[in-house]
């Protein structure tokens, strides 16, 4: 029996084509026309004012806390329920993550815990938009505005999600995207960082750059790093961005269709499906015994899934933040299962898929 992967790559239309352009072009590295042009065509889509590319969607939001000033002795406010990339990026820069919980109907950030943690010592927010579903943001940058805090979109998950007719991520500061290749759309590796604010874009594309004072020389003014993206990856992100309405319709298509025949079985995080990317779909079952018996039927019919995300609160290299009770955050996290979720995947693979959850 064939094996369905939680995701794999869509392939789009010219990836191919323009890949080997850049190497017929002998432009493979960092420099080309593919990278300036995914940046413009990614500005477009987004509704942002600026963007700039880099190496994956970690360091994106390395350059995105840096780009903010914050460092030691400052403390950003995270959702535990999320992948750990988001928290590993605050100690990178010397901060604090402390941990919130989660809301339980849509599972991203809760405004009520935020300002419970909120302290002298808080310099911005970082707000997930956990597997593609939009956070509250009225409420948090209302929250971050009065508090004069910054706010960060971890926006990895959420390509092609729209809170209030805009793209998530300009509501913010700052905010950050991946191109992994299980994400909406893909440059295998790769990331972005993206704002309303100029100023803050420039230096992120200084900092990703070595600290290049002057393009071409060896003049550096800060201590940088070699963040950026190739043109060869860029090529393959200009391709998949002609498809994003294709790969949107189609991850929406399988949405729909597992909600309209799980939902009596089980839960589903709450959005509005035509308003998000539906990165991966997840579902919550009653327990852990239920989750248990199902990753068992899964298996058994050469089915791969994914468990919820582990809280990162109580991982041992961050025990030391912050080992409070996260009740909802824990709840939720020992009972969810995402199931495959890329555009491609068949009428029968999806038959399937159903059936087994169904256990029919």
């Amino acid at each position: 029996m064939k094996k369905i992967p939680i995701y794999q790559p869509y392939i789009a239309r010219n990836q191919k084509k323009y890949v080997n352009q850049c190497l017929d072009d002998n432009w493979i590295s960092s420099r080309g026309s593919f990278v300036s042009k995914f940046e413009d065509n990614l500005n477009s889509y987004l509704g942002s004012k600026a963007v700039t590319t880099c190496s994956n969607g970690t360091v994106a939001l390395h350059l995105a806390l840096l780009a903010l000033d914050i460092g030691p002795g400052d403390e950003v406010i995270v959702p535990s329920f999320t992948y750990v990339a988001s928290v590993n990026a605050i100690r990178y820069v010397g901060a604090k993550p402390v941990f919130v919980d989660i809301n339980k109907h849509d599972w991203n950030i809760s405004c009520a815990s935020i300002l419970k943690k909120i302290s002298k010592k808080t310099k911005a927010i970082m707000c997930v938009h956990i597997y593609g579903a939009p956070c509250e943001m009225n409420q948090i940058v209302k929250i971050a505005k009065e508090n004069k805090l910054f706010l960060i979109e971890d926006c990895a998950e959420s390509f092609g999600t729209f809170y209030q007719d805009q793209h998530v991520g300009v509501f913010g500061d700052i905010a950050t995207l991946s191109f992994f290749g299980n994400k909406t759309i893909t440059t295998g590796e790769g990331g972005a960082v993206f704002s309303n604010r100029g100023d803050l874009i420039e230096k992120v594309a200084h900092l990703k750059n070595q600290g290049l004072v002057t393009d071409g020389g060896y003049t550096h003014d800060v201590i940088g790093y070699n963040y950026r993206m190739t043109n060869i990856q860029a090529a393959i992100g200009c391709a998949q961005l002609e498809d994003i309405e294709h790969i949107l319709n189609l991850k929406l298509k399988l949405a729909q269709k597992y909600r309209s025949t799980l939902s009596k079985k089980v839960l589903f995080q709450d959005c509005n499906p035509e308003k998000s990317s539906n990165w991966i779909n997840t579902i919550l079952l009653q327990d852990e015994t239920e989750v248990k018996s199902m990753n068992h039927r899964l298996k058994k019919n050469n089915i791969e899934v994914r468990p919820g995300f582990p809280l990162v609160n109580k991982m041992i290299c961050y025990q030391d933040s912050n080992i409070e009770h996260l009740s909802v955050s824990e709840s939720i996290s020992s009972r969810t299962i995402c199931l495959p979720s890329y555009p491609d995947l068949s009428e029968d693979e999806q038959s399937l898929i159903i059936s087994t959850v169904l256990d029919k």
